[in-house]
């Protein structure tokens, strides 16, 4: 089993924890201390050593942040964790604030005196998120860098990941690494940059064509890097992760320098740098500017090219869905033949793992499994614990949302499945989720559109009805890196126009707290769109979808659906019928064909 089931919150912890950092505080003269959920490399993930947010507050959601005063402790976080967070952290002594509806600033000025002393570490946030706040904030506050304060009263804090580096094949990469470090370096010399610095790991590692097991569920090695304009590279990693193999594939041009001396090395590169300010730790130009180096502020030179995949990419995406969809069948065979009142949260998770694992190809999944029944549905980002689990019972909602991380492809799917009979209410919202779903993936639209323009098609239907949902219509995904992946989004948020190649999630949902939960996912690939011999527009856009797993027909109110809508999901459980029936068991093949037949 890749996934676990122990509770890991631990709310009790945090009344005691928080009196430590306040006594530290005072010792200190510090007024306000935020405390990220981030490392030093700023990727969404973090390994257990880094997860500072969650050791001193209890809250262990994907994204938020707190900050610490003397008399108040408020735990910000969005749309996604606002049931969660209430049940993680000890409501007496915490404060859950909404973000970002409420701003950094706007608390800060109101629970902090001016002229207040704010401590943060600068290896943990970024220069734009630094600069944000400090201009949002009167002159008079003032910020103190230093050591993690979080750091200094954790005690036996896990040690720093040590996961092995494997080299990603050329066939499934499409491109080597010594052309993609020729091509990027190109872009620098055109801006007249001596070099980029690069400290995401998923950008490392898709430069280079390794993979690495530094984060649970994400392949990347926790690294940082330079790129120069002569296409070389100086790569900071602990050495112990590379073996003969990977030494070999990096070659002479990749310079193979200690973890730890990446920042006296910023002291005595060439000028002009680029160096990104949402990305990069603030402490790199802090370093840079101490050291009278030029840097220009400049966006992570991989971060474009890594979202839009090669041909070789997309193919290793197909083939790793059309796996992953037989994996899910197999399953679903398997889950409707069992009776209400007969299974738990984590028995559907360990099965579906299992059920993927038999493919004998899994490397991993690739996020915790959301396996969220009746009111644990209703949590975007649920995690079963052996605490929370759920007897499934009749007239319940199932949200699963799950997915593997394979050599040729990382998958993420969202089915919504029913516990026997079900009620009118939630037909109802399945059935506006899904026409959502369905306008996104038939969507064409002028190729220099962003998500911000197109998240509204999927809210649609449920706005008609005074419903909504609080998180983005869908996210990047990485081939076989990270399964959230930027910098496009599928989001009110997002100004990044979608290009051919880009892999985007497609997940409208509807949550009603305390009873059910509701929520569609297929990843789609942005492709240029065949024109139209009715059209007169050009250079249109379209998607094409990527997941082939029924979607169930229960739940839908056929009445609600338009003749297009009804075509277009005739059309897609054809397709799933002719990919993956070819793929499956006896009796998976019979159940396919049965949840396939047309509405």
């Amino acid at each position: 089993m890749f996934q676990t089931f122990q509770d890991k919150s631990s709310p009790e912890q945090g009344p005691p924890r928080l009196a430590q950092l306040r006594d530290l505080m005072r010792t200190r003269q510090i007024d306000a201390t935020l405390i990220p959920r981030a490392d030093a490399h700023q990727g969404e993930y973090v390994a257990p050593n880094d997860e500072r947010l969650a050791w001193v507050t209890g809250f262990t959601g994907s994204a938020g942040f707190a900050a610490i005063t003397a008399s108040d402790a408020g735990v910000f976080i969005d749309g996604r964790y606002r049931t969660q967070v209430r049940a993680q952290v000890d409501t007496d002594h915490f404060t859950p604030v909404h973000w970002p509806e409420t701003s950094l600033a706007d608390w800060l000025r109101t629970h902090l005196p001016e002229g207040g002393r704010i401590a943060y570490n600068p290896m943990l946030h970024t220069a734009g998120e630094l600069e944000t706040l400090r201009t949002a904030l009167p002159d008079s506050y003032q910020f103190t860098p230093g050591d993690d304060l979080i750091d200094t009263i954790w005690p036996h804090r896990f040690d720093a990941p040590q996961g092995a580096v494997t080299v990603q094949p050329l066939a499934l990469t499409g491109e080597s690494h010594a052309d993609k470090c020729t091509r990027l370096a190109a872009t620098l010399t055109a801006a007249g940059q001596s070099g980029a610095v690069i400290t995401l790991p998923d950008s490392l590692c898709w430069l280079l064509n390794i993979r690495g097991a530094d984060i649970p569920r994400n392949p990347v090695a926790q690294a940082f890097g330079m790129l120069h304009a002569d296409a070389r590279v100086t790569l900071f990693i602990d050495a112990a992760k590379l073996d003969d193999t990977v030494r070999a594939h990096l070659g002479d041009a990749v310079d193979i320098q200690p973890y730890e001396a990446f920042p006296d090395a910023l002291r005595d590169m060439p000028a002009p740098l680029r160096v990104d300010k949402t990305t990069a730790p603030a402490r790199v130009s802090e370093l840079l500017s101490d050291a009278g180096i030029v840097f220009k502020w400049g966006q992570d030179p991989c971060i474009l090219p890594k979202a839009c995949k090669s041909s070789a990419e997309i193919a290793g995406s197909r083939a790793a869905h059309l796996r992953d969809a037989a994996a899910m069948c197999e399953f679903l065979t398997w889950f409707d033949a069992q009776a209400p009142g007969t299974l738990t949260e984590i028995d559907v998770v360990t099965r579906l793992e299992a059920t993927r694992a038999a493919a004998g190809d899994l490397l991993d999944i690739s996020f915790e499994t959301i396996a969220g029944s009746g009111p644990n549905g209703a949590l975007p980002h649920y995690r079963v614990s052996e605490a929370s689990s759920r007897t499934l019972q009749s007239g319940d909602l199932l949200v699963l949302d799950s997915g593997g991380q394979y050599r040729d492809g990382t998958t993420d799917i969202t089915r919504t499945l029913p516990i026997g009979p079900t009620g009118t209410d939630e037909r109802a919202a399945f059935t506006r989720v899904l026409q959502g779903m369905i306008a996104i993936s038939r969507l064409r639209w002028p190729a220099g559109l962003a998500g911000r323009d197109l998240d509204a098609i999927a809210r649609y239907p449920l706005w008609l009805a005074d419903q909504d949902y609080a998180h983005g219509t869908g996210h990047g995904v990485g081939a076989y890196l990270c399964v959230h992946e930027g910098p496009q989004r599928l989001s009110r948020a997002s100004d990044v126009p979608f290009k051919p190649g880009m892999i985007i999630s497609n997940e409208p949902g509807y949550y009603r707290e305390g009873h059910f939960g509701i929520r569609i996912e297929n990843l789609l690939v942005v492709t240029p769109a065949t024109p139209l011999p009715t059209g007169d527009q050009t250079n249109k856009l379209c998607f094409e979808t990527l997941n082939f797993v029924p979607i169930d027909r229960r739940l839908i109110d056929a009445d609600r659906l338009s003749a297009d809508e009804t075509a277009w999901l005739n059309a897609y459980h054809d397709t799933c019928r002719d990919k993956i029936a070819p793929l499956l068991s006896p009796d998976a093949a019979a159940w396919l064909d049965r949840a396939t037949a047309s509405l």
